[in-house]
């Protein structure tokens, strides 16, 4: 698992190796589903102090490698072949998204359809769902029964 203090560190010297520290800065943010984030009219690159302390050294550098590219390439870089270019320059050797861990244990919707898979909600549920891993089409054999969870009071606070 990463150590957060070693994560700043490795951030604050991508950016003063690629960016401009008088412009860019870093720091920790609260996300629970996303890894990290490029924030153009901030100039600050933030990575999910919850995914971060669970991700191998290995995982959240290639985050930081993710969102450096993001900031070297610009806004209207998105994903595309601009971006592509920076990110394999610097090193990045994942995808457009992180396939990692999410902070499910602060996810206040938990949700079971009948074969018992569970599914995770951050937002209340609007409509019917079911179950992807039971069915590639919605099912009504496999909806999705959601029940919302108390949180603790320190992990509602953090989230």
């Amino acid at each position: 698992m990463a150590d957060l203090d070693r994560v700043r560190r490795w951030a604050d010297a991508l950016i003063a190796l690629h960016l401009d520290p008088s412009v860019w800065s870093f720091g920790f943010d609260r996300a629970t589903t996303r890894a990290g984030l490029c924030s153009y009219s901030m100039h600050r690159i933030t990575v999910s102090r919850h995914l971060a302390s669970r991700y191998e050294d290995d995982e959240i550098h290639q985050v930081l490698l993710h969102e450096v590219a993001h900031a070297i390439a610009g806004p209207r870089a998105g994903h595309g072949p601009r971006w592509k270019a920076v990110a394999s320059d610097l090193g990045y050797e994942g995808k457009r998204l992180h396939g990692g861990a999410i902070a499910d244990e602060l996810a206040p919707w938990v949700g079971s359809c009948p074969n018992g898979h569970t599914h995770f909600r951050y937002r209340k549920p609007t409509r019917a769902l079911s179950c992807a891993k039971c069915s590639r089409r919605f099912d009504l054999r496999f909806q999705i029964e959601w029940d919302r969870r108390e949180l603790p009071r320190t992990a509602a606070s953090r989230a």
